[in-house]
């Protein structure tokens, strides 16, 4: 048991600057097996998240804090829609569809993520990223 405190995030987001990928994430879940993979994710400006889709699960992101700017993508590369997600204006949250193609932009440092899926987690294919 651990209490998830302002503490707990300035500590994931002080690893995610550090870390090259600049996101560090934090598993709730007990295995890469389990049927939810829940976790706070911490997210810096720059980070590189490919235009990628999960087949097997709709992924919600629930944000903590911070700011970032959720993109979703059709088969040919054009953007769809897109949306902010930030406390101050209303938008805390996005349900992303199985098959939707999606990515992210990091509009401010020490955002953070809560991110759900159904398990187990399965690592994106060739296929499931958009080139």
């Amino acid at each position: 048991m651990f209490t998830l405190d302002t503490q707990l995030l300035d500590s994931l987001s002080a690893e995610a600057r550090q870390n090259p990928r600049l996101r560090m994430n934090l598993n709730l879940h007990d295995s890469l097996d389990a049927k939810a993979q829940r976790l706070f994710n911490a997210l810096e400006p720059g980070t590189d998240l490919p235009i990628h889709r999960h087949h097997h699960t709709a992924e919600t992101y629930l944000l903590v804090r911070g700011k970032l700017r959720v993109m979703f993508y059709d088969d040919a590369r054009n953007e769809i829609s897109s949306t902010i997600l930030d406390t101050q204006t209303g938008n805390f949250g996005v349900q992303i569809p199985a098959h939707q193609w999606h990515t992210l932009e990091v509009l401010e440092s020490g955002t953070v993520i809560f991110e759900v899926k159904d398990g187990p987690y399965t690592p994106l294919a060739e296929g499931d990223i958009l080139k």
